[in-house]
C-alpha cells in the first residue's frame, strides 16, 4: 500500500436530530451535491415512520441500520493465479457504509412512490429484519459460508 491511509474526518451532527450517524446517512443519500434535498427526503421519511409506527424514528433507523450491516464481507484475493472471495470481518464504520448503501438501493428500486415514502418503508422493514437490503445482506452471507473454506487464507 502506497502512502498512509486516510484520517476519517470530523462530521458535524445533523440539524435536528444533533446525530452524526443521520448527518453521514444524509451525505450518502446526497446527490449532484443538493445536501438540503436529501436532508428533506430523510426527515420527511421520519415523519412518516414517527406517523406510522408512533415510535421514535431515530431507535428504527439505528435498528435498521444494525439489522442491515454485514459482520462479514467477501474480499477478493489473487493467489498463485486464482481469485479466491475471502471472507473477512467488516470495520464498524464499512458496516455502518455498507447497510446505508443497501437502505438506499433498494429504497430507490422501489417504484411508484416519492423517495422519503420508500426510505421509510425501507427503514421499518429493516428494522423488523425485512425488505430488500436484509435480502442483499443474506446473500453476502450465504456466499461468505460457502467460500468459507477459503478463510485461512485471508491470514497471509
Amino acid at each position: 500500500m502506497r502512502g498512509k491511509r486516510a484520517k476519517p474526518r470530523k462530521i458535524d451532527p445533523d440539524l435536528r436530530y444533533n446525530d452524526e450517524k443521520v448527518a453521514k446517512f444524509i451525505n450518502y443519500l446526497m446527490r449532484r451535491g443538493k445536501k438540503s434535498l436529501a436532508r428533506k427526503i430523510l426527515y420527511r421519511a421520519f415523519d412518516i415512520i414517527k406517523e406510522a409506527s408512533g415510535q421514535d424514528p431515530l431507535k428504527i433507523f439505528y435498528q435498521a441500520i444494525e439489522n442491515v450491516g454485514p459482520k462479514v464481507e467477501l474480499r477478493s484475493a489473487r493467489i498463485g493465479g486464482a481469485n479466491y472471495q475471502i471472507p473477512t470481518p467488516t470495520s464498524e464504520r464499512r458496516r455502518f457504509y455498507l447497510a446505508s448503501r443497501w437502505i438506499i438501493e433498494a429504497a430507490k428500486s422501489a417504484k411508484g412512490k416519492p423517495m422519503a415514502e420508500k426510505l421509510a418503508h425501507e427503514f421499518q422493514e429493516a428494522a423488523k429484519g425485512q425488505g430488500a437490503a436484509i435480502t442483499k445482506r443474506d446473500n453476502v452471507y450465504k456466499m461468505a459460508e460457502a467460500n468459507r473454506a477459503f478463510a485461512h487464507l485471508a491470514r497471509r
